[in-house]
């Protein structure tokens, strides 16, 4: 009930603010729950891809020192969000989004690249999905970076490709690296349906201390 509310009213602030929002390809969710993955090249990503997929639910992994404010972690926690410690995930990383997805009731969104700029894509999204039994959903936000640039009407686009269906076997590092691959390749055209001519730019500022901090290469 909390989150169906408060997405509602984020439906209405970004039409009176925006009004330029454009979700594509719809018909290609499954019925049933998935793992949303998405190049992640803004905080705006999750807002975005929460809507566009209405009215699926989602759970979101969040890093754990969100949760210690207590008005914070509350909040993120009716939003159906869960706390991993990213420097030492543990086996709450995966077992956490595997139970929700096989409850029925929420899907599960991940960015795969684990950082915004970040290119090569890990494992956890294709060990999840394989372990839950559910097909992986890629999805590509083009759009403002900036919550200004929202403001100016820009347009926004959120299109879905066609679900991936995990192999059968063991999840073997030679399956995740073909797994990254179809997930990078469904990015990539996805990119172009929406747009052929679309490039990515990231916040350089951010670039920079992402990279500072050794979190892109």
């Amino acid at each position: 009930m909390f989150y169906s509310f408060i997405r509602g009213l984020v439906r209405i602030l970004i039409l009176i603010i925006n009004g330029n929002t454009h979700y594509e390809n719809k018909e290609a969710l499954p019925d049933g729950p998935y793992v949303l993955v998405g190049p992640h090249r803004t905080w705006l990503d999750p807002v975005f891809f929460g809507l566009a997929a209405s009215p699926r639910q989602f759970a979101v992994m969040g890093k754990d020192e969100l949760f210690e404010n207590p008005v914070l972690g509350w909040f993120l926690r009716h939003m159906h969000a869960f706390g991993v410690n990213r420097a030492n995930p543990g086996p709450s990383a995966i077992k956490t989004p595997v139970r929700l997805l096989k409850q029925g009731q929420l899907s599960v969104m991940l960015f795969p690249s684990g950082s915004r700029y970040a290119n090569d894509l890990k494992g956890g999204a294709v060990l999840i999905a394989k372990l839950a039994k559910v097909p992986i959903v890629p999805a590509v936000y083009q759009g403002p970076i900036k919550f200004s640039h929202v403001l100016l009407r820009k347009r926004i686009t959120v299109r879905f490709g066609e679900p991936i269906e995990v192999p059968a076997g063991r999840v073997t590092d030679e399956m995740t690296a073909q797994m990254g691959l179809k997930m990078q390749q469904a990015f990539d055209a996805i990119d172009k349906e929406i747009d052929p001519n679309f490039k990515y730019v990231p916040d350089q500022k951010k670039y920079l201390a992402e990279k500072e901090e050794g979190k892109v290469k």
